[in-house]
């Protein structure tokens, strides 16, 4: 064999070489894209349903409703829900609030397979009778948020919660 075949043949082994590793690369790369997507779609479904018991209590079933909201959450998020019964309760009960938060529209803002953001419109109606007051006072806001969701076990958990400032859709 002449020395340029060789050289070709050099060149051509680590052509191929480099293409399989792209290959195997763009099929890791595609499989954990395929994963966030069906993560995507399972923390979707469960924070819609979540969402409204995290996010609605009544004065008579507060300390329920709380823990009913813990259950659904990890973490950090476990441990604040537990400092919001402390400083929540006392309020809700003295005026006498019931707020129910409902789902509106949901969207995955960034999944991993994991680990998924989501943002929630949320219409929540709010009564509550200050004392002094007759009548309750009523108010209807369109909320936004941010649940992190991550995996535990089967069970997709909130993470973190937040509130979005800023104007809301019209719907």
């Amino acid at each position: 064999m002449t020395r340029t075949i060789k050289v070709v043949i050099g060149a051509l082994a680590v052509l191929v070489l480099a293409l399989a590793a792209c290959v195997v690369v763009m099929y890791a790369n595609l499989r954990w894209i395929r994963e966030g997507e069906a993560a995507g779609r399972e923390a979707l479904a469960t924070a819609r349903t979540v969402a409204p018991d995290m996010l609605s209590y009544d004065h008579e079933t507060i300390e329920e409703d709380l823990a009913r909201g813990r259950g659904y959450t990890t973490g950090e998020l476990t441990r604040n829900y537990t400092d919001l019964a402390r400083t929540l309760v006392p309020d809700v009960k003295k005026e006498r609030t019931v707020r129910q938060a409902s789902v509106v529209a949901a969207a995955v803002e960034s999944a991993e397979p994991d680990r998924v953001e989501i943002v929630l419109f949320v219409n929540t109606m709010t009564a509550r009778i200050v004392p002094g007051d007759v009548e309750p006072r009523q108010q209807v806001t369109r909320d936004r948020a941010r649940f992190t969701m991550v995996k535990s076990g089967s069970r997709w958990l909130v993470a973190e919660l937040s509130t979005l400032l800023g104007s809301v859709p019209s719907e």
